[in-house]
């Protein structure tokens, strides 16, 4: 019995892929705080690929002057369309990986980013904190989050740059991870274009109807590893300066106030309760839509966000990143393997 507990997890993903996720996490984690993110993009390379070959043709159908109805029909087809896409793409690829391991691990580190994330957060406190006229952390931010940032003060800047990095650890690294490892390089491919879609025109759930089909489909496959990815940044808050683990915990069961999936959900939770802080409020985002968002944190938190408050947020980034760099190395020992 406690042997089947202990490796209950070969159930339902296969353990010989996980190196090739850890070599990834590495690979990306390198090259992204060296480099940086490419065009100011932060988020996975797959992302920008889908955003050249389909973002325009996007914007194009998603017109607010159309009526809602025309717009969920019109989402939902386009969905449909990059899914059989995706599936399209996950066969031949799948295909190709079974010929070279090589092939499938360059997959893995286009569809995850971490260092980049990094590098933006850390550019951005530089910047903020030093008062400096450099524009390039603002800039990366913008691109990697899709909002206007000329329409908030400093402190909806630091606001933004902590809500990126707690979603991007989720969504850039996590969920696509996890899905990997329980579908192969179909599944990543699948989530990787979903959340793709979301990133760019679900509009943090406030899409007039073009981002709904996608919105609804990248919960489905994104909520429990969010739970999971929450649970790692509930546990790395004790890392953090001056960060209230036990404050952290509350956000579990404190449901009053909680933040809607689309815009964090306990991502959000995860970070602005062991903070001592409030994030979220409204946005423009680079379309000029305004995203009224909710406000998320502890009841009397401020939502005047200091830049420092980056540098305890990228802390917690870090050794979230290093838990689940853990918990693979663990899974993958436990599963009978050796490095």
């Amino acid at each position: 019995m406690y042997d089947n507990l202990l490796h209950f997890h070969t159930y339902f993903m296969d353990a010989q892929r996980i190196p090739f996720i850890i070599v990834a996490m590495l690979v990306t984690a390198l090259i992204g705080i060296i480099t940086g993110p490419m065009a100011g993009n932060a988020n996975p390379f797959v992302w920008s690929m889908f955003d050249f070959l389909f973002g325009r043709a996007g914007d194009r159908i998603d017109r607010p002057s159309r009526s809602k109805k025309d717009l969920v029909f019109r989402g939902m087809f386009f969905t449909i369309i990059l899914l059989i896409l995706s599936l399209i793409i996950g066969k031949s690829l799948t295909q190709l990986t079974t010929q070279s391991s090589a092939v499938e691990g360059l997959v893995v580190v286009l569809c995850l980013s971490t260092g980049s994330i990094w590098y933006v957060v850390l550019k951005l406190y530089f910047t903020m904190r030093d008062k400096q006229e450099t524009k390039d952390g603002y800039y990366c931010l913008s691109r990697s989050t899709r909002v206007n940032l000329n329409t908030i003060d400093d402190y909806g800047i630091v606001r933004e740059g902590l809500v990126f990095s707690a979603i991007s650890f989720d969504k850039s690294l996590v969920a696509p991870s996890l899905w990997y490892l329980i579908g192969g390089v179909p599944f990543l491919i699948i989530y990787s274009i979903l959340s793709f879609g979301v990133w760019r025109f679900g509009k943090c759930g406030f899409t007039k109807g073009f981002g709904r089909t996608l919105i609804v489909l990248e919960r489905l496959m994104g909520y429990v590893p969010s739970l999971f990815s929450g649970m790692l940044y509930t546990a790395a808050s004790v890392i953090a300066p001056s960060a209230n683990m036990i404050q952290g915990f509350k956000a579990w069961w404190q449901a009053k106030d909680r933040v809607p999936y689309e815009e964090g959900g306990i991502m959000l939770s995860a970070l602005a309760w062991p903070l001592d802080i409030s994030l979220g409020g409204p946005v423009q985002d680079s379309s000029g839509v305004t995203l009224k968002k909710t406000w998320i944190g502890p009841e009397g938190a401020s939502a005047k966000v200091e830049a420092y408050h980056l540098k305890r947020g990228i802390i917690i980034n870090i050794v979230a990143n290093l838990m689940f760099l853990l918990s693979l190395s663990s899974a993958y020992v436990y599963s009978g393997h050796v490095f």
